[in-house]
């Protein structure tokens, strides 16, 4: 089996589960969710897979929940598109997930039991469309730790007056009147603020800057070609496709690192410069 390219090292992983086992055990069988949140390419999914694996050998039952699996599907995001703004058909930016659907999972995860098994949705990228509850995981017992990644968890809104300029091409070109940027701003101070809310830690994959996003997801598409996948980006596709996700990129770089419980930092090759101490 192939090494993954993106997983972190061992003492990471163990250090940020030994400084989560501290408030893990002042919860009095309520879970602990801890938001992983990081740019494109940052390695957070894999870090919440380890984090999930290391938390099984310590007998610790984890539940993980990554935020793409709350898209709304093609045809609810094409109805977005229709009334509010075109951009909207793209997946990614909120507004674009079922917000109540994981408020729901969240709270349902609590009463979990072999009887009523909570059903976790799982997203189909290639076909852009949630795939059927009879597919979806089913968690069984409640969860003592709960981990919700995704690139924007606990990315704050921003100023109003920071929308007015367009950041770049596609903002000018697609949304001059700021109705979209605006739109994912306004959903970002309200049920995705709600969300974050309920996070008891926050921790944060800090790439040094959305130069390094750009290029790690040119990595992955770049992979994907080799591999002849029918759905990988061409280079021009790929840079009007992260501009979608520019904006915000660059307000999670800073304004999260004051606002993560556990800040990980990141060099220009994906490496942990700095690994968080322990409790």
């Amino acid at each position: 089996m192939r090494a993954d390219p993106h997983a972190h090292p061992p003492a990471l992983v163990a250090g940020l589960l030994d400084t989560l086992a501290v408030p893990l055990a002042r919860r009095r069988g309520r879970a602990l969710l801890v938001g992983l949140s990081g740019l494109q390419g940052s390695g957070k999914s894999t870090l919440a897979r380890q984090l999930a694996a290391a938390a099984h050998t310590r007998a610790i039952a984890c539940c993980l929940l990554a935020l793409d699996d709350f898209y709304l599907g093609r045809r609810a995001r094409a109805a977005l598109a229709r009334t509010i703004h075109p951009l909207l058909a793209t997946r990614g930016v909120p507004g674009t997930h079922d917000t109540a659907l994981l408020a729901h999972t969240l709270a349902a995860l609590a009463h979990a039991s072999e009887r009523a098994p909570v059903r976790v949705p799982r997203f189909d990228k290639g076909r852009d469309t949630r795939l059927p509850p009879s597919r979806w995981a089913r968690v069984r017992r409640p969860p003592q730790l709960i981990l919700l990644e995704g690139w924007c968890v606990g990315v704050p809104p921003q100023a109003g007056g920071a929308l007015r300029r367009p950041l770049n091409a596609l903002e000018r070109d697609c949304d001059p009147q700021a109705v979209w940027r605006r739109y994912v701003n306004a959903r970002l101070a309200s049920d995705y603020a709600a969300l974050w809310q309920r996070l008891d830690r926050l921790v944060l994959l800090q790439a040094p800057d959305f130069a390094c996003a750009r290029r790690w997801r040119a990595q992955a598409e770049q992979a994907l070609r080799q591999q002849g996948a029918p759905r990988a980006m061409a280079p021009r596709e790929l840079e009007r496709f992260m501009q979608h996700y520019e904006r915000l990129s660059r307000h999670a770089l800073a304004t999260l690192p004051a606002r993560a419980d556990l800040c990980v930092q990141l060099d220009h090759a994906r490496r942990t410069t700095r690994i968080p101490a322990g409790p």
